[in-house]
């Protein structure tokens, strides 16, 4: 009897807490894709870049928003949620019947790792792939050459090998590229310089074309041309894409493989650890967010400034979020941990959340604190 009135107890708000955070996403993801919208103007009409493409392009790149901003819409969900309970005065007869905050809280908990679990596999698999669908849609409708980097393109470090590539296609042809080779000594070997180069897939290497290569032997340099040259290099068409991409909107797999790139490269790996370690720990923010919400939603019918209460919930939220930004941005300048920088604004968020809801639960506890 008891199992059951909780069971539906929990289905009760566990479906006031979806519907509450789902509307609130929704209304987010409109205003992203708004700024979205707007950012696309100056494109607007390149090639065959038309409206129909620009609105697709945009829908495209909404799953890349909702990992970031599902955070917030708990946060806000549970609040509107759980006060619209409290200002009916459906969530005093629940405590009547003996809900306790701790019980509401792993309530809320559970909910937590339920949106976790979608969140993650939906940032995981479906954002990724929607977002290099919608790039390249933009590329294949404006032009057909990838954003180079810097404006004297991309720099790969291979090895001993510093590869430097003027243009990428879509189809992952490289265009204008120089290799240059260095010895142990870290002196200058050779630089080849190939018109255009494509991945064997069957040999596991690049083709090259139209190669100029000068060799470095003492106070001698001797060029050689030929029309087709092979090169075999770590670098494969996968790890090129990835610069293509922003670290936020990778992969943990993808992530995985081009932060062992960098390292077995000595090259710093910090913005990507960044982003591997943010995106493992996205469920937990989810969480903190919904019992950060529970001590402001928790009011009576007789309570005033319900609605700053609420706007300092949000603010909390926000507050998290900016705090992490700032964290990864300080991390990347000063080279912190990437995994201390990520987990220590979690943690410190979870305390204040503890510390909220035993504040609301047993306010005789704590001095100056009236019931």
């Amino acid at each position: 009897m008891i199992c059951t009135a909780v069971t539906i107890l929990f289905r009760y708000l566990a479906k006031e807490i979806f519907l509450a955070t789902l509307l609130l996403l929704m209304a987010l993801l409109a205003l992203f894709a708004l700024f979205d919208l707007i950012k696309e103007f100056d494109s607007f009409g390149k090639g065959s870049y038309a409206l129909g493409t620009v609105s697709l392009y945009v829908a495209l790149r909404q799953p890349s928003h909702v990992a970031v901003i599902f955070p917030v819409a708990a946060l806000m969900g549970t609040l509107f949620a759980i006060t619209r309970l409290s200002m009916q005065s459906e969530l005093t007869v629940m405590r009547a019947s003996g809900l306790s905050l701790t019980k509401l809280a792993g309530f809320a908990t559970v909910i937590g790792f339920g949106f976790s679990a979608l969140t993650f596999l939906f940032g995981e698999f479906v954002a990724p792939a929607a977002e290099d669908a919608a790039k390249r849609m933009r590329l294949s409708a404006t032009s057909n050459v990838v954003a180079q980097e810097f404006r004297s393109g991309f720099w790969v470090k291979d090895g001993l090998s510093f590869i430097n590539i003027q243009t990428v296609t879509l189809d992952t042809k490289l265009l204008n590229m120089r290799i240059y080779d260095f010895d142990r000594t870290y002196r200058l070997a050779s630089i080849s310089l190939a018109k255009s180069a494509a991945f064997d897939q069957g040999g596991n290497r690049w083709v090259l074309s139209d190669v100029e290569k000068t060799t470095f032997n003492g106070a001698r340099a001797r060029m050689d041309r030929q029309p087709v040259a092979y090169w075999n290099s770590a670098m494969t068409p996968e790890l090129l894409a990835v610069l293509r991409v922003k670290p936020d909107d990778m992969s943990l797999l993808n992530l995985n493989s081009y932060i062992d790139h960098l390292r077995d490269n000595k090259q710093n790996s910090t913005r990507y650890q960044l982003a591997f370690w943010a995106k493992v720990f996205q469920p937990l923010a989810v969480i903190i967010m919904m019992l950060t919400a529970i001590p402001f939603a928790i009011q009576s019918q007789r309570a005033s400034g319900v609605g700053g209460k609420l706007l300092f919930g949000i603010t909390i939220g926000l507050g998290f979020y900016f705090l992490n930004q700032l964290a990864s941005h300080l991390a990347v300048l000063n080279d912190w941990p990437p995994f201390l920088t990520v987990t220590i604004p979690a943690l410190i968020f979870l305390a204040v959340a503890v510390v909220l809801l035993a504040w609301k639960e047993y306010p005789l506890r704590f001095p100056g604190r009236r019931a």
